[in-house]
């Protein structure tokens, strides 16, 4: 007789290192129970001197991570995918219920050719359903080089959105000043992405704002859930 099954099975491959505590935290309280997990990181087996030594070449090759001591660090987008391939590869062939690349940046050379979620697609979904076309919206990006491309991109999908960025390692007062200088734009819907973005940060921004928020890592977390029972 089989052992029976216990929880949804995820695969969740984050573009830093792992473990991140923090991110498992996330899933393990949204899933409400037991859940089989597999975090994996793009930049696993790399020291934090061979990280430091792919800077990211250009703003559109730029991401943000967060990596297992809590450091913030800019990385190349290009060298994730790199090194990330074989990570991405065996996660995808291990059977999981879903598989989830723990970014809301785009991948073009991993979007369909694995049978993975990717949160930028859930996110933008989350903000169709939420916010009528041309309404407002105020955007969070982790680093001032993601904000060139994150405004057109929200702007062509409809918006009337402004971007502002903000670590997400930065303390309380930080945030509340960069949601502040969103206030003049009095934004209908917030979205935080960043898939570092914490509940913490959500809370603030809404009551500097007044405004619903929504979280990538717990839209993409929520999401994953669902296909996974």
């Amino acid at each position: 007789m089989s052992n029976p099954r216990i929880g949804p099975r995820i695969g969740a491959l984050v573009v830093g290192q792992s473990p991140r505590p923090e991110v498992e935290a996330v899933i393990r309280d949204l899933a409400g129970g037991p859940v089989d997990l597999d975090l994996r990181g793009c930049l696993d087996g790399l020291s934090r001197a061979e990280i430091d030594a792919i800077p990211p070449e250009s703003d559109p090759d730029t991401l943000f991570t967060r990596l297992p001591n809590g450091d913030g660090v800019k990385i190349s987008k290009r060298h994730v995918v790199a090194h990330g391939t074989a990570q991405l590869e065996a996660l995808s062939a291990a059977g999981y219920d879903v598989t989830m690349v723990m970014c809301t940046g785009e991948f073009p050379d991993w979007l369909g050719k694995y049978p993975v979620l990717f949160p930028s697609r859930t996110l933008n979904a989350m903000v169709r359903g939420c916010l009528a076309e041309g309404g407002r919206l105020g955007v969070f990006t982790p680093l001032a080089e993601q904000c060139a491309k994150s405004r057109p991109r929200w702007r062509e999908a409809g918006y009337d959105a402004e971007v502002v960025a903000l670590s997400p390692n930065a303390g309380e007062a930080e945030i509340r000043a960069a949601a502040e200088s969103l206030r003049a734009h009095r934004p209908e819907l917030l979205v935080l992405d960043c898939m570092s973005y914490t509940r913490d940060t959500k809370r603030i921004v809404r009551e500097v704002l007044g405004a619903p928020a929504i979280l990538a890592v717990s839209s993409a977390v929520r999401t994953a859930l669902e296909l996974a029972g």
